[in-house]
C-alpha cells in the first residue's frame, strides 16, 4: 500500500447511522464560518507577538511597535483585526490608548495551540 492508498478507503459501504449521528451533532454552518475566521485571525505572526505581549500587560500602540520593531502604523492595523475579532478591547487614559486581551478564552486557545505545539 503507498501513502495515498492510506487516505482512501477500499469500500462504498456508507455508514448511516454514524454519518447521521455526526451531522446531529455539527454545530451550525454560521458558527462553523465564524470559528475558521476566528483562526484565520491567529494566522499572523504579528498578530500572535502582539497577543503574547498583551498577556504581560495591558499596553499602549507606541509601546507594542517599540517591542516588535514595526511602525505605529502597522501595529494599529494589527490591532484593529484583533479588536473587529474581539480578541482585544480598549480603555482611552487622556491621549494615551491601551489594549488588553478581551478576556481569559484568549488565553485559553493559545495555551491549547502551544501544548499542541509542544507535543
Amino acid at each position: 500500500m503507498n501513502n495515498k492508498d492510506a487516505y482512501n478507503c477500499n469500500c462504498n459501504i456508507i455508514h448511516q447511522d454514524i454519518v447521521d449521528s455526526v451531522r446531529a451533532n455539527m454545530p451550525a454552518e454560521e458558527n462553523l464560518y465564524d470559528v475558521a475566521e476566528l483562526f484565520k485571525v491567529f494566522g499572523d505572526t504579528t498578530r500572535i507577538k502582539i497577543i503574547c505581549a498583551l498577556f504581560e500587560s495591558e499596553m499602549c500602540v507606541c509601546d507594542i511597535a517599540n517591542l516588535l520593531n514595526m511602525t505605529q502604523s502597522a501595529i494599529s492595523h494589527q490591532l484593529r483585526v484583533l479588536k473587529q475579532a474581539r480578541l482585544v478591547k480598549y480603555r482611552r487614559e487622556g491621549k494615551i490608548v491601551y489594549y488588553s486581551l478581551d478576556d481569559e478564552h484568549i488565553r485559553h486557545i493559545f495555551n491549547q495551540a502551544l501544548a499542541h505545539i509542544n507535543e
